[in-house]
């Protein structure tokens, strides 16, 4: 594990358990029963390279990436601008979100969530369903081959999706061994030095078997790119910086989702 990885884990181990705590298990338990379905992975396996919007505040290798804006706001522009579900990042030391976000997110638009965090420990797959997340990311670099299948099966349990998540072929081998993955996410990003290298989807996904559905994460941000995503396969990609960062959202997402060609001439 990277060290930059080691520290957010760390904080993350922290955080749950003073979030434990104060909100027991058993309370968030009971909130499960008024959860309504949005399958988050049949939303990424429509034809076609399915956008995932993000939504992130910061990072630790960009620092503050949208000053103000309302979550509301953002997300009904992913939604309007043809996104097909959404990302929310919830981890709060380093990036700056939370379950408030995500909570947020939820009430403002009808598309499928991901929670986006650094899951360790089977605490969060509770918190994220009771939160109202639709699937939770899975970092193999971060986590040992028992708990992946732990958090993987507990995650199923509560009906939530897996984003299981690998940025080399090792990584990639024990997400399909282990779990045998439905949704495999490979990140361009290094975790070590948070350098991103795109050419790392390409190289991957030949080691993917046929039937998986595989997105491609970190380092894209304009159609062209999407564009040759499909040509080789790929059936989605998860965006947030560029589109944090643009002045119209809606309109970002809409080139990016090949929306603003089908729009008549005026």
């Amino acid at each position: 594990m990277s060290s930059v990885l080691e520290r957010i884990v760390e904080t993350t181990r922290e955080d749950v358990k003073r979030r434990s705590k104060q909100t027991p298990a058993s309370q968030l338990e009971a909130l499960l029963g008024d959860r309504d379905d949005r399958p988050f992975s049949e939303a990424l396996s429509r034809p076609g390279v399915s956008l995932i919007a993000e939504h992130k505040r910061r990072s630790p290798s960009a620092g503050a990436i949208r000053e103000g804006g309302e979550i509301t706001d953002i997300v009904r522009a992913y939604e309007a601008g043809g996104a097909s579900a959404l990302s929310i990042l919830t981890e709060e030391r380093h990036f700056g979100g939370s379950l408030d976000d995500l909570r947020a997110a939820r009430a403002a638009c009808g598309l499928p969530i991901l929670r986006k965090d650094f899951v360790v420990d089977p605490y969060q797959v509770v918190e994220s369903a009771a939160a109202g997340a639709d699937a939770i990311l899975l970092i193999v670099a971060a986590l040992e081959p028992k708990w992946l299948k732990r958090l993987y099966d507990e995650a199923r349990g509560v009906d939530l999706d897996v984003l299981v998540e690998v940025h080399d072929e090792e990584e990639l081998e024990c997400a399909l061994e282990v779990v045998d993955a439905d949704v495999i996410g490979i990140n361009n990003r290094d975790l070590g030095d948070f350098t991103v290298d795109i050419q790392r989807t390409f190289e991957l996904l030949s080691d993917v078997p046929a039937g998986k559905t595989v997105v491609a994460e970190s380092g894209f941000h304009t159609r062209e790119q999407i564009e040759e995503l499909e040509r080789v396969g790929i059936d989605a990609v998860l965006i947030g910086e560029a589109l944090m960062r643009s002045e119209d959202l809606e309109a970002a997402t809409r080139v990016l989702t090949g929306t603003d060609l089908d729009e008549p001439e005026r």
